[in-house]
């Protein structure tokens, strides 16, 4: 069967216009290399936690939208997953008018900490060293820490998850401090610096 190369996320978005800043995160953003990174729905169900690396293959919004269902009740439900994500695009959308995808992007380049610090023992005396982190940690880091923000700013509030997570998404894309996710990386940085 012919790939169709007008593929939009939810029939909306397009993935043709999304511009990756970073050159050391390019490989890692399965957004638009390669047709099959192009979905209608991030839902593909497939097995990318067989082999180590294989996580990169998996389209960038599909990984945003398995991160969201974690911590215990919100396991497994995918559906519902979807649905925030779908809702959240809308709310960006309508706020900054910009392509939510773009958006999400810029938020990875700019949620994940470039410099982290580690535990060097030696002879019981364990201490702290500063070490450069890898782009695929990197977007690792950065999605979880948008959807830990999401979560806890969303948990005992009026807004809802979606609205959490489109301001999240926001906030970090413009390195704004009042986002969870940069105010962690910042904080990592610190450290490391602080450990170097």
């Amino acid at each position: 069967m012919a790939q169709r190369t007008d593929v939009k996320l939810f029939g909306k978005w397009n993935y043709e216009a999304v511009k990756i800043n970073d050159s050391t995160l390019r490989d890692y953003l399965a957004i638009k290399d390669k047709t099959k990174y192009k979905q209608y729905l991030p839902h593909t169900a497939g097995r990318y936690n067989v082999k180590r690396f294989r996580k990169a293959q998996c389209p960038i919004v599909e990984r945003l939208t398995n991160t969201l269902m974690m911590s215990g009740r919100n396991n497994g439900k995918k559906l519902m997953a979807v649905r925030i994500v779908k809702h959240a695009f809308e709310i960006i959308h309508l706020l900054t008018g910009e392509n939510p995808l773009q958006v999400l992007v810029n938020a990875i380049i700019e949620g994940g900490p470039r410099e982290d610090s580690t535990r060097v023992g030696n002879a019981g005396a364990a201490r702290r060293q500063a070490v450069d982190v890898s782009p695929l940690r990197r977007v690792n880091q950065a999605i979880y820490l948008i959807c830990a923000g999401a979560r806890t700013s969303a948990f005992r509030n009026i807004k809802s998850i979606s609205e959490c997570l489109a301001d999240e998404l926001i906030n970090c894309s413009k390195a704004s401090p009042n986002s969870y996710a940069y105010k962690k990386k910042d904080e990592i940085e610190r450290v490391a610096k602080s450990n170097r």
